[in-house]
């Protein structure tokens, strides 16, 4: 077992270490860490009506998450950062694009209405 302050040790190395400010102060951290305000909205509009859900916007984010997930491993070094954006957002927009399916296609909208809902 390593000594008690090894670990500490290593972390505060790391934190301040030269690899950790060059790859903060890069495009490989800023552009994911800017890119997390599509799926913050999409996980937030996952309660709202599915009235408001655009059919052809969703299938668009969709695929547009799915070519940079891929995209974020197909470059060199790996973007795990925008990976994990992506991922996030991938599933918050499948979530959003049942959620319009279920509305528009399969029997949501009449189930609203049926039971006196204020969607239209």
């Amino acid at each position: 077992m390593s000594a008690p302050g090894s670990v500490f040790q290593r972390v505060q190395k790391f934190l301040f270490s030269k690899d950790l400010i060059r790859y903060v102060c890069s495009t490989h951290f800023w552009g994911p860490v800017s890119n997390f305000g599509i799926p913050i909205a999409a996980v937030m509009d996952t309660k709202k009506d599915p009235l408001l859900i655009s059919g052809p916007m969703t299938g668009s984010l969709i695929l547009y998450s799915l070519v940079f997930m891929r995209y974020s491993m197909a470059i060199t070094p790996k973007n795990y950062l925008l990976f994990g954006c992506h991922f996030v957002n991938e599933c918050a927009q499948l979530t959003q694009g049942f959620r319009y399916l279920n509305y528009w296609h399969l029997g949501g909208r009449e189930k609203s209405l049926a039971e006196g809902s204020p969607s239209n």
